[in-house]
């Protein structure tokens, strides 16, 4: 079971750090990535990371402003979001790959998925 937190509302060039923490012993070997829904559009691929936190992977729409990073004593993964903008209003999901070694941008490879996190950027 994932639980995503930390959404919530931000003017645009502000920051926010969205946690997904997991449940179980099993939670530091799976992969995790982000994706994000905004209203009439599908979902999309923003960033992932391997169980141990080598391989990383980014949209190119959130490069160098965000950061995936993971804390397996504490079963969290974060997504530091900085510099914000309007354009990052979503929905936001974490959502676990049982195959930890990889980071994929395919929303078909996870198997678990949270329940969301509403982010909204103001202009």
């Amino acid at each position: 079971q994932l639980q995503a937190s930390g959404g919530g509302l931000v003017q645009a060039g502000g920051s926010l750090r969205l946690s997904c923490t997991g449940s179980g012993r099993t939670f530091s070997n799976y992969a995790v990535g982000w994706f994000r829904q905004a209203p009439g559009k599908e979902r999309e691929f923003v960033a992932a990371v391997s169980w141990a936190g080598g391989v990383l992977n980014y949209a190119d729409s959130v490069k160098g402003r965000f950061t995936i990073s993971r804390d397996n004593a504490k079963n969290t993964v974060y997504l530091q979001m900085n510099s914000l903008k309007p354009e990052d209003t979503a929905v936001y999901y974490c959502a676990a790959d049982r195959w930890g070694a990889r980071s994929s941008e395919s929303a078909q490879e996870y198997y678990y998925w949270g329940q969301g996190t509403q982010v909204t950027v103001s202009s």
